[in-house]
């Protein structure tokens, strides 16, 4: 959002040194007793004990107990219990082998240290044998650190939201939630802390999530070119081994073990306008109006702080806001949602009549310093208090506060300033001495709490959504993030500006929250600060059309950033982004509840797809939308050729029959404003539909699939359709449509199939428009279900052939005969 000022302590940046030549660091010495469990075995090492154990298939879990005792299994961010799971032990005099499925830890003797490999001994991640993990005890608790071996031809990927290259290799990075207000490519930390990252090498793939809290680092071959390291200021040593090898398997893997995104509303995935601030009241039906006269889709309109009166949360400004309930509604019934901003901290404003700061006072909800008097620090509204989100009662109370502005009809929520951003002290940011209680009757002080406080924060607005309206999706945005907040929100990129810069960093920080579990991201459309010139303006509607976040939003300083501002030439381009997602939707959609099921994110590195394509491993520009389509964004202002490198393979350039094979020497295209380069993969099935103004708008005509005909015997032509209602749960009581598409090509005939997986929801279709890109001549015949049909057409200079299949959801064959 913004910041009063802004200033980044080094402190901050390398809180924990990873150099394991500084002075004190106790290194583990030589196995010594070794006992036996069904999931593993824990290894006595003088006084420390280290266990090594099976938590479920492909996933390994290290915890090293300096003083002997192993905590309990409390996580802010794991909700998988251990699942059973076979595992062999085995003993020799060097080490012991635990073995679980493909995957083996090596726990060496001497000195104690644990390998992982795979099933023909070829080395995933190795501990350095000289450099055994260690501890060092200082005057806030004890630093944890472990360091490993680095292959020369290893990438790693992931942390969530950092800065800088796709690839992190040679550089380190804190964890630590920071407010980071024109934050730039060097800059560290960011907004989110998520301990999380893939290692890749040759085509195999496999993943670390240290579970530490505290302020935290990772140094992926700075200090040592040959070591990767990674540890904590306090807390456990406590990580994560997940095996693949495919890239997939491991996101698939971690998402099971920290959750994953609930599937959005339907609405979410639409185009949204925002600014701080829209205010008054007329404005934000100006531009409600303006969206609709200028057909703009569009389903949302966020109201940043300027709505409340004073800027204290949970309040609305009567006299800019006079009909706050009938503005809402009189959007919702032109399609259009109301985001609310919601920040964290809450007014210190005692015997005035504020509800939220008097309830917070009863229910004794604020946090406090040591001495047990009330902390309070200066953001917004002015003096304000903190919820203590560390108790389940003080969450409960939080979601509470939303009966309100749910009754008024808003259908989000925005979660700022939650790292929790304090102005005018060091580090901006809460006193690390503040206390947090815990349901268990314990404290831990703020830097224990930090970097899960902004997760507690989504987490008490989603849960509380769901007791108000427990049959609508709650949607929720929130700026700061720990490892698993992707089960209750959105996210998006924080304070970026209007350069293109930030144009081209916005796909390697999506991409990389994709890949550490957050896939609902975004960020500020056109630059959150600055005023960005046309160009880069469409450029940016255009990249953002292909983000699972779309929206539009701008600080209150800089000039109009929405889709029409720059004169009919942009503006047209820019409603052509818009329009082409809105026609994806069917396709966005069912994305989205693959993500939902099996963590893949919606926007994702090639490699994911394609991860012995050691070509894509550094690339930050280009990215596939879903498992079929390939983005190639414009994302400078180059006069020359934009070059394009395609994936393996065949592609097509979207929505034609030009057929273009993955090559050495990339594709070069004209960089003058015009659409994105979009390419679909060559087998690739996708569903579209007819242009909405909102996704609450029934498309008119049918369901559109455009099939793109692979090579003669490929067995990969495939595509998916999930539909539900949009809004409601349902979905888990069966009330939704899953349809399997297929095709087949030889030298006669090319087939297309659709087979009803399930059919627990009435789509809005009842006929489906097949188009089948690749046809050069004209067929002899075409058949459904093995009866030749009239009204068939083949376009001889496009090479389509398109035809209409009726009936609703249900099985049927094309046959397209040469």
């Amino acid at each position: 959002m913004k910041a009063m000022s802004w200033a980044l302590a080094v402190a901050l940046v390398f809180a924990v040194a990873g150099s394991a030549h500084a002075g004190g660091w106790r290194h583990l010495g030589d196995a010594g007793r070794i006992e036996r469990r069904p999931d593993g075995v824990v290894v006595q090492s003088g006084p420390a004990r280290l266990q090594v154990s099976v938590h479920a298939d492909g996933v390994f879990r290290v915890r090293l107990a300096p003083e002997g005792t192993l905590d309990g299994d409390a996580s802010w961010a794991v909700v998988q219990g251990a699942q059973a799971a076979p595992v062999t032990i085995e003993e020799t005099r060097d080490a012991v082998r635990v073995r679980a499925g493909d995957t083996v830890a090596i726990v060496h003797r001497a000195p104690l240290r644990v390998d992982f490999v795979d099933a023909d001994g070829r080395a995933l991640l190795a501990e350095d044998a000289s450099l055994p993990m260690a501890w060092l005890p200082g005057e806030h608790g004890t630093r944890v650190r472990v360091w490993k071996s680095m292959p020369a031809d290893e990438h790693y990927y992931g942390l969530g939201d950092k800065a800088g290259p796709l690839d992190r290799r040679g550089r380190a990075f804190a964890m630590w939630n920071s407010e980071s207000y024109g934050w730039q490519g060097t800059t560290d930390p960011l907004y989110k802390s998520i301990p999380f990252f893939i290692g890749l090498r040759g085509g195999a793939a496999y993943g670390v999530f240290f579970d530490n809290a505290h302020r935290s680092s990772f140094d992926f071959g700075k200090e040592s070119d040959g070591t990767l390291s990674f540890g904590a200021e306090d807390g456990p040593l406590d990580y994560y081994f997940i095996a693949g090898p495919q890239p997939a398997q491991v996101i698939e893997r971690y998402t099971a073990l920290t959750g994953r995104t609930p599937l959005p509303p339907l609405w979410s995935l639409g185009f949204q306008q925002s600014r701080y601030t829209y205010h008054p009241e007329s404005k934000v039906r100006e531009i409600a109006r303006t969206l609709r006269e200028h057909r703009i889709p569009s389903d949302a309109i966020y109201l940043d702080i300027d709505y409340q009166k004073g800027y204290a949360p949970f309040t609305v400004d009567r006299a800019q806001f006079p009909t706050f309930e009938k503005m809402i509604a009189d959007l919702r019934e032109a399609g259009l949602r109301t985001v609310l901003i919601t920040d964290l901290h809450i007014k210190h404003d005692p015997d005035n009549g504020y509800a939220a700061f008097d309830s917070g006072m009863r229910n004794d909800a604020f946090i406090r310093n040591p001495d047990g008097s009330l902390y309070i620090g200066e953001v917004w509204p002015g003096d304000s208090v903190f919820p203590d989100f560390t108790l389940a009662r003080v969450r409960d109370w939080w979601g509470g506060l939303y009966r309100d502005l749910a009754a008024m009809g808003a259908a989000g929520y925005w979660n700022d300033m939650n790292e929790p951003s304090v102005f005018n002290v060091p580090g901006n940011t809460m006193s690390l001495d503040a206390v947090h209680r815990m349901d268990d009757g314990t404290t831990r002080d703020h830097r224990a709490i930090h970097n899960v406080y902004g997760m507690l924060n989504a987490r008490a607005t989603y849960e509380g959504l769901l007791k108000l309206q427990p049959t609508q999706r709650p949607f929720v945005l929130t700026r700061a993030a720990y490892a698993g907040a992707q089960r209750y929100a959105a996210t998006w990129t924080g304070d970026n500006t209007a350069s293109w810069f930030h144009l081209a960093q916005s796909t390697p920080n999506l991409l990389s929250l994709g890949l550490s579990g957050m896939a609902m991201s975004g960020d500020d459309v056109g630059g959150f600060i600055g005023s960005p010139p046309p160009e880069l303006l469409t450029r940016w509607f255009q990249l953002g059309a292909f983000n699972p976040v779309f929206r539009n939003h701008a600080a209150t300083d800089t000039r109009p950033h929405e889709a029409w501002v720059d004169g009919p030439k942009h503006e047209a381009l820019r409603r052509e982004a818009i329009e082409l997602r809105y026609r994806l939707m069917p396709y966005l959609y069912t994305a989205a509840e693959e993500n939902a099921r099996t963590g893949l994110p919606i926007m994702r590195p090639v490699f994911l797809a394609y991860p012995k394509a050691e070509s894509f491993y550094g690339n930050d520009r280009d990215f596939l939308f879903g498992g079929d389509l390939f983005v190639a964004p414009v994302v400078d202002e180059r006069l020359d050729a934009h070059p394009v490198s395609l994936p393996p393979g065949a592609w097509y350039a979207f929505g034609t029959s030009q057929r273009l094979v993955a090559a050495k020497e990339p594709i070069k295209l004209d960089p003058r404003p015009s659409p994105t380069p979009l390419y679909a993969r060559a087998g690739a099935i996708v569903p579209m539909q007819a242009l909405v103004q909102h996704t609450g708008e029934t498309p008119k005509g049918p369901l559109e699939l455009q099939v793109y005909l692979p090579d003669a015997g490929s067995q990969d032509c495939r595509g998916a359709l999930y539909q539900d209602d949009g809004e409601t749960f349902g979905y888990r009581d069966g009330r939704f449509l899953r349809v399997a598409y297929a095709c087949s090509v030889d030298e006669s005939a090319a087939s297309v199939g659709a087979q009803v997986a399930h059919d627990g929801y009435a789509p809005w279709w009842n006929a489906t428009r097949v188009t089948l890109f690749g046809v050069s001549r004209r067929p002899s015949s075409v058949r459904v279900d093995g009866k030749a049909i009239p009204g068939w057409k083949h376009d001889a200079s496009a090479k389509t052939v398109t035809l209409d299949v009726q009936g609703g959801a249900r099985d049927w064959k094309v046959e397209v005969v040469r």
